[in-house]
């Protein structure tokens, strides 16, 4: 027989409560299981020693006759320092889907134009002001001849 170190979820809707059972794995998640080893409040703070309740020595003697754990209750003993957890790494999961990469490089592109645009824009009133000064000043020097 299989046995799994599972959580069993209890509790009213949006209000979880969890038991932290011994079962054989192929029984339902909320089903029969031989033991409950401890409770998991998720709704309490993280900070919270009443958050996670584990009887090490029962999870220690369920370890030891081969029963293995769940992800989560995997966490569970590796805070508790029940067994050692190695973490995982996966790069790719900060990483933008392509749909966002193509919106993130169209919304890039459109930031370039602008800024080009405004730098056209701040040259062509400073060569047009240039330009408006020239005459003037050809004017003010055609007064001053007549």
């Amino acid at each position: 027989m299989a046995v799994a170190i599972r959580l069993s979820r209890g509790g009213a809707k949006k209000r979880p409560y969890y038991r932290i059972v011994v079962s054989d794995s192929r029984s339902p998640r909320d089903g029969k299981y031989l033991e409950q080893i401890g409770t998991y409040n998720p709704m309490l703070p993280k900070d919270s020693g009443e958050r996670v309740k584990l009887n090490e020595d029962r999870a220690r003697h369920w370890l030891s006759v081969g029963a293995v754990p769940s992800d989560r209750v995997h966490r569970f003993f590796d805070a508790a320092g029940i067994l050692e957890r190695a973490p995982k790494n996966n790069p790719k999961k900060g990483e933008p889907g392509e749909a966002a990469k193509e919106r993130a490089e169209e919304k890039a592109a459109k930031a370039a134009e602008a800024e080009e645009a405004a730098k056209a824009a701040a040259e062509a009133p400073a060569e047009e002001a240039a330009a408006e000064e020239a005459p003037a000043e050809e004017a003010t020097e055609e007064q001053a001849e007549g």
